[in-house]
């Protein structure tokens, strides 16, 4: 049988595209060039299936939810409150997982941030 060999691309709607690329770049250093290649390093991906119910991803009219590894949680949602960004107080912690937090983009998308185990 064939089988996917990872995330190919992550594609969202935006009333401002430009600028939610640029918010990307600068406030989570997501260093895409002008076609959205982004050359990630290797690691994890959790794919999972949640609940239709679920009040995780935030807002229920969110669909998904993008989650990007970082290396340092405490040092990014540092970095994304001084320069203004809407972080959730609460982090969270899962043994043998890691540590998660959240931000919220200003197109309303709540991303989660895993710093692993």
């Amino acid at each position: 049988m064939e089988r996917v060999l990872g995330i190919g691309g992550y594609f969202m709607r935006a009333a401002d595209p430009a600028a939610l690329a640029a918010w990307y770049r600068d406030f989570l250093g997501l260093d895409a060039d002008e076609n959205g290649l982004w050359l990630q390093e290797a690691g994890p991906t959790v794919f999972a299936p949640f609940e239709s119910g679920t009040e995780y991803f935030g807002s229920r009219a969110q669909q998904t939810m993008l989650n990007f590894r970082v290396r340092d949680l405490d040092a990014m949602l540092a970095q994304l409150r001084a320069k203004g960004a809407d972080v959730a107080e609460e982090t969270q912690d899962m043994a043998g997982v890691g540590r998660f937090g959240w931000v919220t983009d200003p197109e309303g998308n709540r991303i989660e941030l895993w710093q692993s185990g």
